[in-house]
């Protein structure tokens, strides 16, 4: 295969993180300004949470057609249409006036949603097995990010222009970003990274197949996954949707204090996808099973530190509680990069978008009724005890699915490497000598 050059896979993944900057910043502005929507449209928490469920069960059901149509076709030109949906969607819910337009025009945003898994699977094509964890973790740092990003935008435009302009702007960088994507990124032969086909001059195309995506059920990994993702982004869904609001809700502070505390924990989110990507690469090359522990690992640590963070007195100081929720934030995105690299790690190169897509449409369908939930539980128990009953129960069953997962990772990445290395001596022995 031709060399890449490594100023063209930087602009590749500082496009791509461009997008998932924006992207998440546009979805967590929301909870920014959670207070002046309710105000405006006179919505008590019960429907303020079904807004941010609308746009996951759209982006659910939307999953599993696009991750057919990234698998089918080139991936930069269903990203770029996926940027000018966002953007489109995004533009249409600041000018709505009633609630259900709103509504609707929110949900709808999730389908671009779905493009995650396209973008991952682009980029496993132009990175190997050993580096994957790492990009990805740079990549998943765009999450919490995204939600400093949202805080600095609303405390610098929402007084100037108003909520309602902030998602004109953050959509027409939608469609900016777009346009990057359709004429700046190259599409790459599936497989192209992969260590058996480095000899390879030219890979042929591999496009999406029925029987290959069947033919995932023998990879035993990918169920106690699935189990992982279905309960895995409930935590994630409840504190970025909730947070900004139990803060000066619940703990009383002012907004002054919010934004370093806040800031300071997505630092430490965002270092921790990071470190957890590249520590899963080291570990990998140890063992087999070393992303999947590496992911156990931080979320047993989560497990443990979030309820003691949201259990500390009312009366605590912000820096106390804020170094609390730096140290919990750390570990909170230590799976990610690592469940997607593990699914490319057992899943053949042609299929990797349905499969990550299948984890997603798991994933979103599990978080969906997230923000709602602790909406509804909050009016009978109070925000804190409802952030803490759905967080915590539900990082218990992802520490219980990801120690299953180990079971069995070793040998579903073996099979795979056979795979490709069949492939690779069925390509050279047809050639003429």
């Amino acid at each position: 295969m031709k060399t890449i050059a490594p100023r063209y896979k930087l602009f590749l993944v500082g496009v791509f993180i461009a997008f998932m900057l924006l992207h998440q910043a546009d979805k967590l502005i929301i909870g920014q300004v959670l207070e002046d929507i309710q105000r405006d449209f006179s919505l008590d928490d019960a429907q303020a949470g079904a807004i941010g469920t609308g746009a996951l069960i759209v982006g659910a059901v939307c999953y599993l057609l696009w991750g057919y149509l990234y698998d089918r076709y080139a991936r930069p030109k269903m990203l770029a249409l996926a940027s000018f949906i966002w953007g489109i969607t995004t533009s249409l819910s600041a000018i709505a006036t009633t609630f259900p337009a709103f509504l609707a025009a929110r949900s709808s945003t999730g389908i671009d949603d779905s493009s995650y898994p396209g973008i991952y699977s682009l980029v496993a094509d132009y990175f190997p097995p050993e580096s994957r964890g790492r990009v990805n973790g740079w990549l998943q740092f765009t999450a919490p990010v995204g939600f400093v990003l949202s805080l600095v935008l609303v405390l610098a435009l929402d007084g100037v222009i108003g909520w309602r302009n902030i998602f004109l702007f953050t959509g027409g960088l939608g469609i900016v970003v777009g346009l990057f994507i359709l004429f700046g990124v190259k599409d790459r032969p599936r497989g192209s990274a992969e260590p058996e086909m480095s000899a390879i001059s030219d890979i042929p195309t591999y496009q999406f197949q029925w029987g290959s995506l069947t033919a995932l059920r023998k990879r035993k990994t990918l169920f106690p996954l699935l189990a992982q993702g279905f309960f895995g982004v409930f935590p994630l869904q409840v504190i970025t949707f909730w947070f900004f609001s139990y803060l000066e809700r619940e703990r009383g502070f002012e907004s002054g204090v919010i934004f370093p505390i806040m800031a300071a924990s997505v630092l430490m989110m965002s270092i921790g996808a990071v470190v957890a990507g590249s520590l899963g690469d080291r570990f990998s090359q140890r063992t087999r099973r070393g992303r999947l522990l590496v992911a156990a690992v931080g979320i047993g640590l989560a497990t443990v530190l979030l309820p003691i963070t949201l259990l500390l007195p009312p009366d605590t100081s912000p820096l106390v509680f804020g170094a609390f929720l730096a140290v919990t934030a750390f570990f909170v995105l230590f799976s990610g990069p690592n469940v997607i690299a593990t699914i490319h790690e057992v899943a053949p190169p042609e299929v990797r978008s349905s499969a990550l897509s299948v984890q997603y449409f798991i994933e979103n369908i599990g978080a969906a009724g997230a923000p709602w939930l602790v909406g509804l539980i909050s009016t009978q128990l109070g925000l804190s005890r409802a952030i803490l009953i759905v967080a915590g129960v539900t990082y218990v069953l992802c520490l219980l699915c990801m120690l299953l997962a180990t079971r069995t990772v070793a040998e579903d990445v073996e099979a795979l490497r056979g795979e490709m290395r069949v492939r690779t001596a069925e390509i050279l022995a047809a050639r003429p000598q």
